[in-house]
C-alpha cells in the first residue's frame, strides 16, 4: 500500500514514521520513500498505516481483480499489507520527483517478485479507506499497478 505523508522534510518524516504520534504509536510504515530516492526502512510485521478498510478490496488484492469501490471499514489492514509511505504534500502541487517514482516501482515490484505476486497487489490507500483518506498514492493505484507491472 502506497501512502504520501502530507508534510515535508525527510529527516522529521523519518522520525514520526519511526516513532509515531501520542495518539497513534509507531512504526507508522514499513518503509519511507524519500523525495531524493532513498528507502528509509522503518518497521517490520505490523504496522500502523493501513487501519481499517473494506474487506472486499483486500479480497479483490488477493484474487488480483479488478477492485471494488470501498464502501466498508470492516477489516485491519494494518495486518495484511505492507505499507510505504512517500514524502509529498500530495496537494497536486509538490512534484513527484522521476527518481521517486522509479524506487515507488522497484520497490513495490520487488515485494511482488518476492511472493509471486502481480502488480494487481500495488494499490494506494485511497483505494483502501472509505473516507478517501489523504495517504492516496502518488499517481492512483492503477497507474502505480501498471508502472509496477514493466519490473514484475
Amino acid at each position: 500500500m502506497i501512502h504520501h505523508t502530507v508534510t515535508k522534510g525527510t529527516a522529521a518524516m523519518v522520525g514520526i514514521v519511526r516513532n509515531g504520534y501520542a495518539d497513534l504509536p509507531g512504526p507508522l510504515c514499513h518503509g519511507m520513500i524519500a523525495k531524493d530516492g532513498r528507502v528509509h526502512l522503518i518497521g517490520y510485521g505490523r504496522t500502523d498505516h493501513a487501519g481499517l478498510g473494506d474487506g472486499d478490496v483486500l479480497q479483490a488484492v488477493v484474487a488480483e481483480r479488478r477492485l471494488p469501490s470501498d464502501d466498508e471499514t470492516n477489516t485491519d489492514g494494518n495486518r495484511h499489507f505492507y505499507g510505504f509511505e512517500c514524502e509529498s504534500l500530495g496537494d497536486g502541487k509538490d512534484p513527484w520527483p522521476d527518481v521517486q517514482l522509479e524506487v515507488i516501482e522497484k520497490v513495490s515490484a520487488a515485494i511482488c517478485r518476492h511472493h509471486g505476486w502481480g502488480s494487481r497487489s500495488v494499490i494506494g490507500h485511497k483505494e483502501w479507506a472509505v473516507t478517501g483518506a489523504l495517504g492516496a498514492n502518488p499517481r492512483k493505484a492503477t497507474a502505480t499497478a501498471g508502472r509496477t507491472s514493466r519490473r514484475s
